[in-house]
């Protein structure tokens, strides 16, 4: 059997710190969260390669390397109200937890709402809302911090409007190979952005942009 606090030990000296991932509080919580309670039954010896693992049809648990870079750029603090947003099994916000943070874990597939909320159940912090990821989660924000668990092939300004002043959003952002990991802040009614590096993601539903669509 899998030694499994070996095996995340491994990822996070050789996939994390060799992907620039340098932030202690970050390290330590990929480190203490056991990634093989969130993914699919029977893939648990999966769970810690250097690959992103499809979840369901229209879902996937990013690499942890790509998702490490994603939460460093998030700077999350204890205390912070965090949004992760196409939760999947609810791993991200069991990182997010672990680093002090609580809020929201959005999934819009009914299954796998489920199984969050049960893989959860022992995190503090964070509760599980079923519903559109597009919608977000109005109602129990504003958030200090978003996760968008997929990319996005537009600016996505439902979420980006349920920032607090000074919030940051991390999603990744693009077509094809042309896409990125790209954070988000805001300040007033404003919203910066910049790109961080190259990245890849299926599309998540309600964030494409049909074919034929011209800029």
């Amino acid at each position: 059997m899998l030694d499994y606090a070996q095996a995340r030990r491994l990822m996070v000296d050789c996939q994390l710190r060799t992907f620039d991932v340098n932030d202690v509080a970050v390290l330590d919580a990929f480190d203490a969260v056991p990634r093989e309670r969130f993914v699919p039954p029977g893939r648990e010896d999966f769970a810690y390669i250097d690959q992103a693992l499809r979840l369901g049809p229209e879902r996937v648990m990013p690499a942890p390397m790509l998702l490490a870079r994603m939460v460093q750029a998030l700077a999350v603090e204890p205390g912070n109200r965090v949004l992760d947003a196409a939760a999947g099994y609810g791993y991200g916000a069991a990182v997010l937890g672990r680093l002090g943070a609580e809020g929201i874990a959005l999934e819009s597939d009914p299954a796998l709402a489920a199984a969050a909320r049960e893989r959860l159940a022992d995190s503090l912090g964070f509760a599980v809302v079923e519903g559109p990821v597009e919608a977000g989660a109005a109602e129990n924000g504003p958030f200090d911090a978003i996760l968008v668990n997929g990319r996005v092939e537009m600016r996505p300004q439902s979420l980006l409007d349920q920032l607090g002043d000074g919030g940051r959003l991390v999603c990744v952002m693009g077509r094809d190979r042309a896409a990125k990991a790209t954070l988000f802040v805001r300040s007033g009614s404003s919203f910066g952005s910049r790109p961080l590096f190259d990245a890849a993601l299926p599309a998540l539903p309600g964030f494409t942009i049909a074919s034929g669509f011209s800029f």
